[in-house]
C-alpha cells in the first residue's frame, strides 16, 4: 500500500425520494461506507457525498395523492432517509438533494456545453400518452413485453431480463401502470443526447481498467450492437428542472440524477473552502469512484462518462458494481415478510451486525448477496461475540481486579502480536480492492489464534495461585493488545464498536498510524458488554412483526385443547426463594462432553474464581458461540458428581427442551459475580 496521501471523492447511487430505504439499498451504502472509512483510517483525504434523487413523475404523483407539494414530500422523505443512514453508521460527509440550486446550475451547464458541441438533437416523436390520466407516461409508468427478448411485464426504459435499453413506445402490448389504459401515441418534441458520437471514446474508456471485467464485457455487447440516441427530456406536467432553451420541456430525471454527484460535492466544497475544479477538471490527479448496483450500469458507464467528456469534465476513476440482495435465497418479498425496511431492521437489531454480515459476503465481483437469516445469526454470534469480544471479556476482569486496571510492561507472547501486525498489509490490500470477505476471514483467523493461545495459557487457572499472578497480568496484556489490533482492522466495518473499544482502552486511537503502539503500563476502563448475542426470535420479530402481536394475544388467552400450557409447579414461599443465590457469570470456555448426547461443559467466571458446570443445552447451542456470553447461575446449589466430573452449580435456561431452549442473559453492563436480588 502506498503511504502517499490520496485525494478521493466517493459516491453511492442516489436513493429515490419516493419510498423508504430497505436492506437491498443498504448493501450498497454499507459497501461504500466501509471503503470510505478504510481510506480515512489509512490517512487519505476521502470525501463521501450523496443525495436524494428527487425528480420525476413518481414524485409528482405521490405528492398529489398525499395532498402535499412535491417539495414537501421530498423534504420529508429526505429526513427519513438521512435518519436511516445515520443509524446504520453511514458516514456521509455531505448529503444533498437533486432538487437544489447547485444541481440545476450544473445540469444546465452540462446540457449547454454538450449542446454547443453538437451533442444534442431535437426531434419530433410520438410518445405514449395515458388518455384516462391525461399525461404523457414516463418510462416507469408503462409496462409491456421487451422488444428484444420478448420478456413480459418490463418497464418502458430497460429490460431486467436481458438488459436492453429502448423507448417505451417500442414495448410489445404496452399498458399504463397508472390507469391500466392502453396508451396512445401523441406527438411531442424531445431532446436527444447523441450517444453514438462517443462510440470510440466509450470503447476505450470501458476497457481502460475502470470497470470490473464482467461489466466491461456487457458494455461491449451494447457498444458493438450500435449505440442509440438517448432521450433526455420529458413533457409537462413533470417535477424537475425546465430545459433552458425549451420552455415547458423538462430534463429527464436520469440526466440530472448523476449530475447530483457534482452538485453535492460543490456544496461540500463551498462549506469547507475547497476547490471544486481541483477534482473535476480533466487533468485532475484526484480519484473519483461511484458505487452502484448492476441495474443502472448503462446510465453510469455509457451516458454519464460520455456527457462528462463532451462537457469538459473529468470522468470517473472507477465505477464499482455490486449485485442484488436476496433473503434466504429468494428475492425480497412483502408476502413472505422478507422485504425488510432499514427502519424495521433497526427496531430489532444492532446495525453493525448487518454491516459485518454483508462484509463477510462482499467481494470485488458483481455477485448477488444472500442474507441467510440462520447463517446471519450464527456468524455474528460466533465471530463477533464468540471470537472477537470474547478475547476482552475473558481477560480484562483480571486486570481490573488484581492489577488496579493497569496492564503489564511487557508481552507474554511477542510473537503473537508480531504476527497480527504483520497481517496489516494483506488486510489493507483486501479492503482497498473491495475484497471484504477475504479481510474478514483473515481477521477472524487471527482471532482464532488469540483465543486458542488464551485457552492454552488459561489465566483463570494461573490467577488462583499467588505465585503465578504476575503471569496473568502479562497474559491479559497480550490478549488486550491483540484485541485492540483486531478491532483496528475491523473499524471500517464496526465503527461504533470501535468507539466503545477506544473508550474501554482509555483513548488509544484505532488508526494504522497507531499500529505499532503498545499498551504497556496503560490503564484501561472496567469492561462493559460490547456486543450481545442475537437470538433467533429477534430475527423472527423483524421479518414477521404480525406474528409477535399474535403470540402475545395467544399468551393471554384461556387454555384450550389447541393451546395447552404446562401446569404451574407447587408454590414456594419467599423464604424458600431467598435461599437461592443467583449470580451473573461469564462463560469463559465451553465444549462438548465426550460420550454425552446433551451435555456441554461450561467454565464460568464468577469474578474471583471459576467453576465448572455441566448443562444439557448441547442441542441448542454451538459451544463456540457461548464463549464470552454472560448468563445467570445458581451459585449455592450443592455440587453434583457425574461420571464426567463434578458440576458446581446450574445455569438458568427456559424452554421445552432440545434445540428449543434459551439461556437467561442479564442486561448489558452486569459484572461477573454480581448477585441478583
Amino acid at each position: 500500500m502506498s503511504s502517499a496521501p490520496r485525494t478521493i471523492l466517493v459516491t453511492s447511487a442516489l436513493p429515490y425520494a419516493n419510498g423508504s430505504i430497505h436492506l437491498g439499498h443498504m448493501l450498497e451504502y454499507i459497501q461504500t461506507d466501509i471503503w470510505v472509512r478504510f481510506q480515512k483510517q489509512s490517512g487519505h483525504h476521502c470525501v463521501y457525498v450523496c443525495a436524494d434523487d428527487a425528480h420525476g413523475t413518481a414524485i409528482m404523483l405521490r405528492a398529489e395523492a398525499e395532498g402535499v407539494t412535491p417539495e414537501t414530500l421530498i423534504a420529508n422523505v429526505k429526513a427519513e432517509h438521512q435518519a436511516d443512514f445515520a443509524d446504520f453508521q453511514i458516514g456521509f460527509d455531505h448529503y444533498s438533494s437533486t432538487h437544489s440550486t447547485a444541481n440545476q446550475y450544473y445540469a444546465e451547464l452540462i446540457y449547454t456545453r454538450v449542446r454547443d458541441a453538437g451533442g444534442i438533437a431535437v426531434r419530433a416523436i410520438e410518445q405514449l400518452y395515458d388518455p384516462e390520466k391525461g399525461l404523457f407516461l414516463a418510462d416507469r409508468y408503462v409496462k409491456g413485453g421487451c422488444p428484444r427478448c420478448h420478456t413480459e411485464d418490463q418497464y418502458g426504459d430497460n429490460c431486467e431480463a436481458c438488459g436492453a435499453t429502448y423507448q417505451a413506445a417500442e414495448l410489445i402490448g404496452p399498458k399504463s401502470t397508472l390507469s391500466g389504459a392502453t396508451p396512445i401515441l401523441k406527438a411531442a418534441t424531445h431532446l436527444f443526447f447523441e450517444l453514438a458520437q462517443h462510440t470510440d471514446f466509450l470503447r476505450d474508456w470501458t476497457r481502460s481498467g475502470r470497470l470490473q471485467p464482467e461489466v466491461a464485457n456487457k458494455l461491449a455487447e451494447w457498444i458493438d450492437g450500435g449505440l442509440k440516441s438517448w432521450d433526455i427530456s420529458r413533457d409537462a406536467p413533470y417535477f424537475g428542472f425546465e430545459v433552458p432553451d425549451h420552455p415547458g420541456v423538462y430534463f429527464y430525471v436520469w440526466l440530472d440524477a448523476p449530475i447530483g454527484y457534482l452538485a453535492a460535492y460543490k456544496e461540500w466544497c463551498d462549506a469547507n473552502g475547497v476547490d471544486f475544479d481541483a477534482v473535476w477538471n480533466p487533468n485532475s490527479e484526484a480519484e473519483v469512484y461511484h458505487f452502484i448496483g448492476k441495474d443502472i450500469v448503462n446510465f453510469h458507464c455509457l451516458f454519464w462518462p460520455a456527457m462528462l467528456h463532451q462537457a469538459g469534465f473529468r470522468t470517473p476513476t472507477g465505477v464499482h458494481v455490486h449485485g442484488f440482495v436476496t433473503v434466504d435465497g429468494r428475492k425480497m418479498s412483502k408476502s413472505r415478510g422478507t422485504f425488510i425496511k432499514a427502519r424495521t431492521y433497526l427496531d430489532a437489531l444492532d446495525p453493525e451486525y448487518l454491516r459485518y454480515y454483508f462484509a463477510t459476503k462482499l467481494s470485488s465481483r458483481v455477485e448477488d448477496i444472500d442474507l441467510s437469516l440462520e447463517d446471519f445469526v450464527q456468524k455474528v454470534n460466533s465471530d463477533l461475540v464468540g471470537k472477537l469480544v470474547n478475547i476482552a471479556s475473558r481477560t480484562s476482569g483480571f486486570i481490573t481486579k488484581h492489577f488496579d486496571s493497569t496492564l503489564a510492561d511487557h508481552d507474554a507472547n511477542p510473537g503473537l502480536i508480531r504476527s497480527i501486525r504483520q497481517a496489516a498489509p494483506g488486510i489493507q490490500a483486501a479492503y482497498d480492492s473491495r475484497e471484504y470477505a477475504r479481510a474478514m476471514r483473515d481477521i477472524m483467523a487471527l482471532a482464532d489464534d488469540v483465543n486458542a493461545w488464551i485457552a492454552e495459557v488459561a489465566p483463570w487457572t494461573a490467577a488462583k495461585n499467588p505465585e503465578t499472578l504476575d503471569q496473568v497480568q502479562a497474559i491479559c496484556t497480550t490478549a488486550l493488545q491483540a484485541f485492540r489490533l483486531l478491532t483496528l482492522y475491523l473499524q471500517p466495518v464496526l465503527p461504533q464498536l470501535a468507539k466503545r473499544v477506544e473508550a474501554f482502552l482509555n483513548g488509544v486511537p484505532l488508526t494504522y498510524a497507531s499500529l505499532d503502539v503498545d499498551l504497556f503500563g496503560h490503564r484501561i476502563e472496567p469492561f462493559k458488554a460490547l456486543l450481545t448475542r442475537i437470538e433467533m426470535d429477534q430475527v423472527q420479530q423483524m421479518i414477521q412483526p404480525e406474528a409477535t402481536s399474535q403470540s402475545e394475544s395467544l399468551a393471554s388467552a384461556p387454555s384450550s385443547p389447541e393451546h395447552d400450557v404446562e401446569p404451574l409447579a407447587q408454590t414456594c414461599t419467599i423464604d424458600d426463594f431467598n435461599k437461592i443465590d443467583l449470580r451473573v457469570v461469564t462463560i469463559v470456555d465451553a465444549k462438548a462432553v465426550i460420550g454425552a448426547d446433551k451435555l456441554l461443559e461450561l467454565t464460568l467466571d464468577l469474578g474471583d474464581h471459576t467453576r465448572t458446570v455441566f448443562s444439557g443445552i448441547k442441542a441448542a447451542y454451538d459451544p463456540a458461540t457461548l464463549i464470552g456470553r454472560q448468563t445467570v447461575m445458581i451459585a449455592n446449589l450443592a455440587p453434583r458428581t457425574m461420571k464426567f466430573g463434578i458440576s458446581e452449580g446450574m445455569v438458568l435456561a427456559a424452554g421445552p427442551g432440545g434445540s428449543d431452549i434459551y439461556l437467561l442473559s442479564p442486561d448489558p453492563g452486569a459484572n461477573a459475580g454480581q448477585r441478583i436480588r
